[in-house]
């Protein structure tokens, strides 16, 4: 049997399990749990509440988290490669220095995350929103960024190597761009 306690130390919710790979947590209610250095290779958390969780230095090699609340969590220095992300709200996390590659986070609110240093390479971010987020010298070579909202994004030293960046939506907050963008910001009309 595994506890699992919030920030707080406060048990939350209790596991009949050894460890939490491959763990099913779907749809628990898990805000401000503490998944320091825990190791959640496979665990299927989609639909959970991980609002303002502490998930530092964890491995989610493969987890679900397809639409969990993750808003204000911190996730930083930790693996989620692979992972289903795929409408999530991150809005306001804590991401700086993750690995998110190959991560699906179509159609994610990742409004206000911080993603400094976090490597995205080949993460598919169709649709989502990085509304004001800081994304400095992440690397999203090979990511799917059509349809994103990126208005207010810092995107200061970001690899955009063959990223597809189609019908992405930008604004005169949007910082950091390649100058080829910031040319065709000043000649085309932005979508709004």
């Amino acid at each position: 049997m595994k506890k699992i306690k919030n920030i707080e130390g406060k048990v939350i919710h209790k596991v009949n399990a050894d460890n939490f790979v491959d763990v099913d947590l779907k749809g628990t209610n898990l805000h401000c749990a503490n998944f320091y250095c825990k190791n959640l290779t496979g665990a299927n958390l989609s639909g959970s509440d991980l609002s303002g969780a502490c998930i530092a230095e964890a491995n989610l090699t493969g987890a679900n988290l397809k639409g969990a609340d993750i808003s204000g969590a911190c996730i930083v220095d930790s693996n989620l490669t692979g992972a289903n992300l795929k409408g999530a709200v991150l809005s306001n996390a804590n991401l700086a220095g993750a690995n998110f590659t190959g991560v699906n986070f179509a159609g994610a609110n990742l409004a206000g995350a911080r993603l400094v240093a976090a490597d995205l390479t080949g993460a598919n971010l169709k649709g989502s929103d990085l509304t004001g987020a800081d994304i400095t010298n992440a690397d999203l070579t090979g990511a799917n960024l059509r349809g994103a909202n990126l208005e207010g994004a810092n995107l200061t030293g970001v690899n955009l190597t063959g990223a597809v960046l189609s019908n992405i939506k930008v604004d005169e907050n949007t910082i950091g761009l390649p100058s080829v963008f910031s040319v065709l910001r000043s000649v085309l009309s932005v979508q709004k």
